[in-house]
């Protein structure tokens, strides 16, 4: 059943044969079908774009009131690609072998090639759009460095650059919904797929002014909905990105791959109460300047500025000199762990440690490092109160981005027929742990030199069998649907005990933060797979959701996601449980290195694990796509 569809011959071949060998839509066909796209961050918009552009008709979908407030706006530090322009001998080859490297070995080869080849052109795609990217005194494009690598390949607009990459994409779409092509539906929430025939050919989606429950047809569905760290309550995700209509998909057919695998970003805010209802991020890109340290000595509480050098442990320089402070996310963030596990860490509650620039700032002045981070530094100085070009930053890992999602073949389609996934709401190509700067390089990627190749084989050789089993609103399935989204709307209206929702998504995540967040043992996923079913019942049971459907209802909606989470937290409990290894963001304590770093088993779980879906608190069935390594060596990571 898991057909990845990779292309033979040669690696670096493989994508120009399959664009060869496809077949295509006549440009005059296009305009025959109807491509139903759900969200508009850099993978949806860069899709309605392209697709419209092609000649189909696009319904694109958002919850949001602008498609220019989708989470990939939070981005900061920058976009990766091999250009090799500060000619410090980077090659697409050498993107590729970051990212397999960085991702533990626990990708396709196939496709990580393919997301190194066309980084390039989502570069001039972008700078066309008119994305200002940051420029070096001759005006020539600048990079910088980021983790995992030991070249400058990043490409930036300050701490601004997924807001810049959002606007360039948006303007795309906008352009297209402009000409009619684009049929843009703001403030719509999608509630389910609906499958005619075996194939995707819409969704239900709730209108989130007037609580109207809306169908809309189309001949396949595209999902660029984002990932799921709000499962943890605390993340730096925006409080309304959910899993829902990946998981909503998930439960029609569409396998759910490595959900254990959830990034852990080293560089956020640390906790600052009980009451926070997020976390915020500082790009990593602050790694390239600034130095990472704790006390020498346990329970050293002085001020930073009165540690001399000789009592401070500048860590991860210490433990890995060839890459120091830019050694990939899930190492930088363990280390962090390590030495607050110690006693060691700083701040009131020990849980944090020292971002320091007084040496970037002594060596390049204090208005360079303005020029490069003066945003950051600023919303840093507004949250905290603490001037970071006078004292160091204090920072602590945060659940940010999740490596795993729905299970796509080659051309990103799920094992639903005619059901696409795109960027962070796919398993992806990032393995166990994504480098930085390459979310934005995936969402563009699908969007704009992937999917507009792969659905149209799908559309040419699906035509005759979408005419023939052609569907409106009133088909059974779509009427089925709308009937299934109402009564689960009027369950959860209907509940009225003492709890808020946000008190026991609270709940829930705290536990899967205790017991599978930046280490896992075998022990505390036991204890997590017998409580979540705990706290699902008492939400069920003791929640409250006021307010009615017919109107705009926010604690409804909230409802709704949480639902989701209540069951999608087990499936990341088993896919964690049944890992009996550590690779990049999922680290079991009991698989370690004597230095503590995460010991694969290469013989045993060198696969991707799909999951199918069973019912609720039922097991998910295992599905195994074993990944081949014809191209790299399976090598234990070494940042030293």
């Amino acid at each position: 059943m898991l057909d990845s569809k990779i292309p033979a011959g040669p690696l670096t071949e493989k994508w120009d044969k399959h664009r060869m060998n496809i077949k295509l839509v006549n440009p005059a066909n296009k305009r025959k079908f109807t491509i139903l796209v759900v969200g508009t961050g850099l993978a949806g918009a860069s899709a309605s774009a392209s697709l419209a552009e092609l000649g189909y008709n696009v319904i694109t979908l958002t919850y949001h009131d602008t498609p220019r407030r989708a989470h990939s706006i939070a981005a900061q530090g920058g976009i990766n690609a091999a250009k090799n322009y500060p000619n410090d001998g980077d090659t697409i080859w050498r993107l590729f072998y970051d990212t397999i490297k960085g991702g533990d070995f626990r990708a396709r080869e196939a496709n990580v090639y393919r997301l190194a080849q066309v980084s390039n052109n989502i570069i001039d795609q972008c700078v066309a759009q008119g994305v200002p990217f940051a420029r070096d005194y001759g005006g020539l494009l600048a990079n910088r460095s980021f983790g995992g690598a030991l070249v400058s390949r990043t490409f930036y607009a300050r701490g601004q650059t997924g807001q810049q990459l959002l606007l360039g994409a948006y303007s795309a779409m906008m352009r297209q919904v402009a000409l009619g092509k684009v049929k843009l539906m703001t403030r719509r929430e999608m509630l389910d797929v609906v499958i005619h025939n075996g194939r995707a050919r819409g969704v239900i989606a709730r209108n989130m002014l007037n609580g109207q429950i809306e169908p809309y047809t189309a001949d396949a569905v595209v999902l660029a909905t984002g990932g799921y760290g709000n499962v943890y309550f605390l993340s730096t995700n925006a409080k309304a990105c959910n899993v829902s209509a990946a998981y909503r998909a998930h439960k029609k057919g569409a396998f759910f791959a490595n959900p254990c695998y959830v990034q852990i970003h080293p560089t956020c805010l640390p906790v600052h109460g009980d009451i926070q209802s997020k976390l915020t991020l500082m790009s990593e890109s602050l790694r390239n300047d600034g130095r990472v340290w704790v006390p020498k000595n346990k329970g050293d509480k002085r001020p930073p500025a009165e540690i001399p050098e000789a009592d401070r442990d500048y860590y991860l320089e210490r433990k890995y000199p060839s890459f120091g402070n830019l050694v990939p996310r899930d190492v930088a963030s363990r280390n962090a762990k390590y030495v607050c596990d110690e006693g060691r860490g700083v701040g009131e509650t020990g849980l944090a440690v020292y971002l320091d620039f007084a040496d970037a700032i002594q060596r390049d002045g204090e208005e360079t490092i303005r020029a490069k981070y003066g945003n950051l530094f600023h919303m840093y100085e507004k949250i905290t109160g603490e001037n970071p070009y006078r004292v160091p930053m204090k920072i602590f890992p945060a659940v940010h981005y999740t490596m795993g999602g729905l299970w796509v073949d080659y051309n990103l389609m799920t094992t639903v027929p005619g059901l696409y996934a795109l960027g962070e709401c796919n398993f992806s190509d990032h393995g166990a742990n994504r480098l930085g700067a390459s979310a934005l390089m995936q969402g563009l990627a699908d969007g704009y030199f992937v999917i507009p190749y792969t659905i149209g084989d799908y559309l040419a050789t699906a035509w005759g069998d979408l005419r023939k089993h052609d569907v409106t609103p009133e088909t059974a399935e779509f009427k089925d649907a709308v009937k299934d989204a109402t009564d689960k709307t009027e369950k959860l209206l209907a509940l009225n005990g003492e709890r808020t929702v946000d008190s026991i998504h609270r709940e829930l995540g705290m536990l899967m933060w205790d017991k599978c967040g930046m280490s896992r043992t075998k022990e505390g996923l036991e204890e997590a797979a017998a409580k979540i079913p705990q706290i699902r019942e008492e939400f069920w049971r003791n929640a409250k959701v006021p307010g009615r459907g017919a109107e705009l209802n926010q604690e409804l909606e909230k409802a709704g996601r949480v639902a989701d989470f209540l069951e999608f937290a087990e499936l990341i409990v088993q896919d964690a449980l049944h890992r009996e290894e550590s690779c990049g963001g999922h680290f079991r304590e009991e698989y370690q290195t004597p230095e503590g770093e995460a010991l694969r088993n290469d013989e045993e779980f060198a696969y991707v694990a799909a999951w199918e879906y069973n019912g609720v608190g039922e097991a998910a069935t295992l599905h195994k796509e074993e990944l081949k390594f014809e191209n790299v060596e399976l090598t234990q990571r070494s940042y030293k």
